[in-house]
């Protein structure tokens, strides 16, 4: 049995990491350490596969499934399968066990012991997608950020644990970059989102501006949720404006990072405004000219 499922392994490991390629921000870039590199595929590779549970989109097949010991029948149940993810983190910071089952978090294992890192943020992911499937609506801007404590601020805590830069105020600075990030692809997958029944703009805000959940499932958006996008826009720039200093903070190719993700949801909030805030249609996305410049304003400290 082993070896009939260690094709299917590595499939399903490399269809996961290779969408890294895809994502709005460098996840490991060429320019970075090669050990740091690996480490933070290793860190990718858990933070996406636990998404794509909690979204559903896991290849077709149920080879993940299969990985982490979870019956056919229960093969479609996202709350089965992130509880089996969570019981095969478990594994990975169990010195005295067989391991875990999952490739992903077999390649993330080494990773955890030379980097010591702590389960916390981990788990803090999969309790974010474990919301996902009780909570598809927020009430308040403070609900929302709450939320982005689990599911967007973990990793940027994990890239300063990684590169052994963790200070308490680069947490601090970290935190307020990932919950702008996060608010920022909130922002521009409004309409895939709502496809999911889930809408991350808050209650609150909504009814603020006029906007009912109808008018978000337009194909265009009118001037009240264009207003209401321009409001999170302008919440999630002050984030990263808070946080930009955290830049500053690091030096050499860590420093060239930071810059990547703070200039990536700069770039992608002028994005959402060059559309006139009307993000409906499918996610405003910066070009790279765009990205470049935007890096160059972060790492000369202005803006």
């Amino acid at each position: 049995m082993r070896g009939t499922g260690t094709p299917h392994a590595g499939e399903a490991e490399r269809g996961t990491l290779d969408k890294a390629a895809a994502e709005n921000f460098p996840v490991a870039p060429f320019f970075l350490p090669r050990a740091w590199r690996t480490d933070l595929m290793a860190v990718y590779g858990f933070a996406r596969l636990v998404d794509d549970i909690g979204d559903g989109d896991l290849a077709p097949g149920g080879a993940d499934a299969r990985l982490l010991g979870v019956s056919p029948a229960d093969a479609e149940d996202r709350m089965v399968l992130l509880d089996a993810f969570e019981a095969d983190l478990h594994r990975v910071f169990d010195r005295s066990g067989p391991g875990p089952r999952h490739p992903l978090l077999r390649r993330l294992q080494p990773t955890v012991r030379r980097r010591a890192l702590t389960p916390e943020p981990f788990l803090g992911l999969i309790a974010a997608n474990r919301q996902d499937q009780l909570v598809a609506r927020y009430e308040t801007y403070d609900d929302l950020l709450a939320y982005c404590e689990l599911s967007a601020n973990p990793v940027g805590r994990l890239v300063l644990a990684v590169t052994g830069t963790s200070t308490p105020e680069r947490i601090r600075r970290s935190d307020e970059i990932c919950t702008a990030l996060q608010i920022v692809e909130h922002l521009q997958d409004v309409a895939e989102d709502l496809g999911r029944d889930r809408i991350y703009l808050p209650a609150a805000d909504m009814k603020r501006f006029h906007v009912q959940e109808a008018d978000l499932a337009m194909k265009t958006g009118g001037a009240s949720v264009r207003a209401l996008v321009a409001y999170e826009a302008q919440r999630a720039r002050d984030l990263l404006n808070e946080g930009a200093p955290l830049v500053g903070s690091v030096h050499g190719r860590l420093k060239l990072l930071l810059a990547g993700f703070v200039a990536g949801g700069r770039a992608a909030i002028r994005a959402i405004a060059a559309a006139e805030y009307d993000v409906l249609p499918g996610p405003p996305e910066p070009g790279k000219i765009q990205l470049l410049r935007e890096v160059g304003v972060v790492l000369r400290g202005e803006g």
